[in-house]
């Protein structure tokens, strides 16, 4: 089994700084299937813009992602993009209308908790095209996206999660593994909930008894946000003082505090990556990381900006899966000949299984 993370182009971008069930799903985007793949100029006046989450563009994690997959679109474009970092909640709005002034034929706005600003905003600017990356922008829950000018890139990390809770499972020797969130949202408890559900299924095939603390498929242990701090980290030791040894954090940066947790610990205890392949993106912690749940927010960004470039925005929805690549999970690296023998070729048959339909995985995007 040989998961890879997808290698995004990065180049320079002018960076500025300002105060549910969808019925319809994409493919994965490729060239074959995506004309504007292969797109090298893009149409008159075309300019890309972002918007960030509180995370910020380096947090190495889904606004990193989702800024790599803007430039890489960009560059192959020809154009200069226009990323506008948000530093609190405070700041959504009034950068969305910042991005608006400056004429933005695009605009990204990275993560669920700019959906409402984001509804607004293209709401009264129908001549600009919207990608919401981790919400589905359906306030009125009727199943459909509420503006006509958006389109969502979401993912169904369950299904991912799902194969990294089997092999957290099958990895603990402690037989106590951990999960926490930043805040309890769709987007962040997806995750949760998969990881707990591969966990189950390892527990019902092995005859095991591997307990999952942080998470009991309705609430669990949150640290109230998305940044790495000392909230962050007293969470993470909370878990590790339940004697877990396998800890999954969902939420942008807060793995850091999750290392530091772990690092402070002294003994053998392994971490999930959430997003991107941490082991790549922060060689820091790749000695403790056992694997990492993958979205392809850059391949998805990118092609949704290369489509808008070459004039031919598409609102259709996409939804990551296993089938479609849009969500896996990386490498086990030098943790691979630490899993039980045999735990690869489960993995193998497991995620066949996830995609055929034999093993249902359930989520919000997915009922």
């Amino acid at each position: 089994m040989k998961f890879s993370a997808k290698k995004s182009m990065t180049v320079g971008v002018m960076l500025t700084t300002a105060p549910l069930l969808l019925s319809a799903c994409g493919q994965a985007p490729t060239s074959a299937t995506n004309p504007a793949a292969a797109t090298s100029a893009a149409v008159a006046g075309f300019k890309p813009c972002m918007v960030s989450d509180s995370g910020g563009f380096d947090d190495k994690s889904f606004n990193q992602l989702g800024y790599e997959g803007l430039v890489a679109a960009a560059s192959q474009l020809g154009v200069k993009p226009v990323a506008v970092r948000s530093n609190a909640v405070t700041d959504f709005a009034p950068n969305l209308t910042n991005l608006v002034s400056q004429k933005c034929s695009l605009i990204v706005s990275v993560g669920y908790s700019l959906a409402d600003a984001t509804i607004a905003s293209a709401k009264a600017n129908s001549s600009v095209n919207y990608v919401s990356i981790d919400d589905t922008l359906d306030a009125d829950h009727d199943g459909k996206t509420d503006i006509p000018n958006a389109k969502p890139i979401i993912f169904d990390t369950s299904q991912a999660a799902f194969l990294a809770g089997y092999a957290a499972a099958a990895y603990s020797k402690t037989k106590v593994v951990g999960t926490f969130g930043g805040m309890n949202l769709p987007t962040v408890s997806i995750f949760m909930d998969g990881f707990k559900q591969g966990v189950d299924y390892y527990n019902t095939k092995k005859g095991a008894t591997v307990k999952v603390v942080g998470w009991n498929g309705k609430d669990g242990s949150f640290t109230g946000g998305f940044e790495a701090n000392l909230a962050a980290q007293n969470t993470a030791q909370s878990l590790i003082d339940q004697n877990v040894d396998v800890l999954l954090p969902v939420g942008g940066p807060i793995y850091k505090s999750a290392a530091a947790a772990i690092r402070a610990a002294g003994r053998p205890i392994a971490l999930i990556g959430v997003d991107a392949d941490i082991t790549k993106t922060d060689p820091s912690v790749a000695d403790i990381t056992l694997t990492s749940i993958q979205k392809g927010i850059d391949v998805g960004t990118k092609a949704a900006a290369l489509a808008a470039g070459a004039g031919s925005f598409d609102p259709t929805p996409f939804v990551g899966t296993l089938a479609n690549s849009g969500v896996s999970i990386a490498p086990f690296y030098d943790y691979e000949s630490k899993l039980p023998a045999g735990t690869i070729t489960d993995l193998d048959v497991l995620k066949s299984s996830i995609i055929s339909g034999s093993v249902k995985v359930t989520s919000y995007l997915s009922k």
